[in-house]
C-alpha cells in the first residue's frame, strides 16, 4: 500500500492530526527491562511530511509570544527545529554534554532510565520561552529543564510535546513540582504490545 503524504499546501488540523496518529499507531513497541518502550516516529526516519505535520500543529496550539524556543537534547531538536523555520523563533538546546561556556547552568534530571546532567546556555533573565519536546513519560527531563530555566531567570511561557504517555505521570509530576501544565498533541498508552492513540 502506497504511503500517506501531506499535500503542498497546509494541511487541515484533520489531516494533519491523522498522519501523525497513523504513524504512531504504526510504531514499533519493545521491551526494556520492566520498561515498556514505544519507538516514536520521531526517533530514527525523520519523514519530511510528518515533521511538517508535527510543527503545524505545535503551532497551532503553543504560545508563540516569545523570544526563544527551548528544547532538550536529543529528540525535541527535530520539533523545534521544524517549528524555528516556521515561526523564525531560534533554539536553545540543554544539552548531555558540558562544554564549560561562560553561563552555562546544570542541573540533574532523573528518568525512568536513570540519571544525568543537562547543561544550558543562551538564556538570559526575562527571556520569555516556549519549551518543546518529542514526548513526556516519567517528566523527570522536564522537570530538570524548567529548573534550569528558573536558575536562569526566564519566564516559560508555554510548554508543549507531541506525545504525552500520560499514565507514566510525567505531566501530573511536572504540574505538582513546577506549577507548569503541559501541552499535547496526543495521549499515548501501550497495551497489548500496541500503541493507543488519544
Amino acid at each position: 500500500m502506497a504511503e500517506k503524504k501531506l499535500p503542498d499546501s497546509s494541511p487541515s488540523k484533520e489531516e494533519s492530526r491523522h498522519y501523525i496518529k497513523d504513524a504512531l499507531e504504526k510504531a514499533p513497541v519493545i521491551k526494556m527491562k520492566d520498561y515498556t518502550y514505544f519507538v516514536t516516529p520521531l526517533e530514527f526516519e525523520l519523514k519530511p511530511e510528518l515533521i511538517k505535520a508535527v510543527a503545524t500543529e505545535i503551532t497551532k496550539i503553543a504560545n508563540l509570544d516569545v523570544d526563544k524556543i527551548v528544547t532538550a537534547e536529543a529528540k525535541g531538536i527535530c520539533v523545534s527545529t521544524a517549528v524555528s523555520l516556521i515561526t523564525g523563533l531560534p533554539v536553545y538546546i540543554a544539552r548531555k554534554r558540558k562544554y564549560g561556556l561562560k553561563g552555562e547552568i546544570e542541573v540533574t534530571q532523573k528518568t525512568g532510565y536513570g540519571e544525568s546532567k543537562l547543561y544550558l546556555n543562551g538564556i538570559n533573565p526575562g527571556d520569555r520561552v516556549l519549551v518543546l519536546d518529542d514526548l513526556i513519560s516519567t517528566g523527570g527531563t522536564m522537570v530538570a529543564l524548567l529548573e534550569a530555566l528558573k536558575k536562569a531567570g526566564a519566564v516559560v511561557k508555554d510548554i508543549v510535546v507531541v506525545f504525552d504517555k500520560s499514565k507514566l505521570g510525567g505531566s501530573k509530576l511536572v504540574k505538582s513540582e513546577t506549577g507548569f501544565d503541559v501541552k499535547s498533541l496526543f495521549k499515548v498508552d501501550v497495551q497489548e504490545g500496541k500503541v493507543i492513540v488519544t
